[in-house]
């Protein structure tokens, strides 16, 4: 149990003596290639990063979204878009998908290993005439310049498809390296809003490669092992953050009077 500054948290820490499996989802190992010391504070420590408000409009629009897709679902029928963008495909059925969406559970491998419970929520699954499972993640986004996944911001989008891949081959299925980004453009340029946003929808197709997945998850497992706290990320902003207030000159504008 940790203790920082009266609040305790109990749940979802690391114990190295502890021979049961450690559940770790896809955003925790994404923490851990962006800084291995906050991966580290948070899961070991029971330190968290400051969380941010929920995405209330994105999580409305994932939601609208699935609906839709569950609609050809159940018709066995390709979504106009995958006509659009010539995507010889339709959406797949499978007993677990609903499982597999949900937050909490979603698709789960046991990696023997290093003992971790590896799991993520996929979007969509789609399955094309070559009987291959395709990745499908929603994305919403406001912008009027070129939708792209190319930024170094969104990296993390190329990875979390790749562990999809990856977690949907450990279930015995024969996975597709291309997967797709729907993007759902918000449209700002209309004159009136009358109480509707207006979306263009845009497939973006990524070819992953899943091979960089299994060194991760044990550099993940060997970071928690240790009883060294890890470096300061160079490039986190949180890290950047707490170094500041060790920097004597920055410390001496930092003299606020707050009563």
């Amino acid at each position: 149990m940790k203790k920082i500054n009266g609040w305790e948290r109990t749940r979802n820490l690391f114990d190295p003596a502890s021979t049961k499996p450690f559940k770790l989802s896809r955003s925790r190992l994404e923490n851990f290639v962006k800084c291995p010391r906050c991966f580290y504070l948070d899961r070991r420590l029971g330190i968290e990063q400051p969380g941010f408000p929920p995405y209330t409009l994105n999580s409305a629009v994932d939601h609208l979204l699935k609906k839709e897709f569950d609609l050809y679902r159940t018709k066995r029928q390709p979504h106009p878009i995958m006509q659009d963008f010539k995507v010889d495909a339709y959406p797949f059925s499978h007993p677990l998908l609903d499982e597999w969406r949900e937050t909490f559970k979603g698709i789960q491998y046991h990696h023997k290993e290093t003992n971790f419970i590896l799991f993520g929520a996929v979007d969509d699954l789609w399955i094309n005439t070559k009987k291959e499972i395709i990745v499908v993640d929603y994305k919403a986004t406001s912008t009027t310049g070129a939708v792209t996944i190319d930024t170094e911001s969104r990296q993390a989008y190329k990875r979390q498809m790749e562990i999809y891949q990856w977690l949907l081959r450990k279930q015995n299925l024969n996975v597709s390296n291309t997967g797709y980004f729907l993007y759902c453009n918000a449209d700002k340029a209309k004159p009136l809003f009358e109480g509707r946003l207006e979306f263009k929808m845009e497939l973006i197709a990524y070819e992953g490669n899943d091979n960089w997945v299994e060194n991760v998850i044990r550099e993940a497992r060997q970071c928690l092992e240790s009883d060294i706290l890890p470096a300061y990320g160079q490039h986190c902003e949180h890290c950047q953050y707490q170094q500041s207030f060790k920097d004597p000159s920055i410390q001496a504008e930092k003299q606020i009077d707050l009563f």
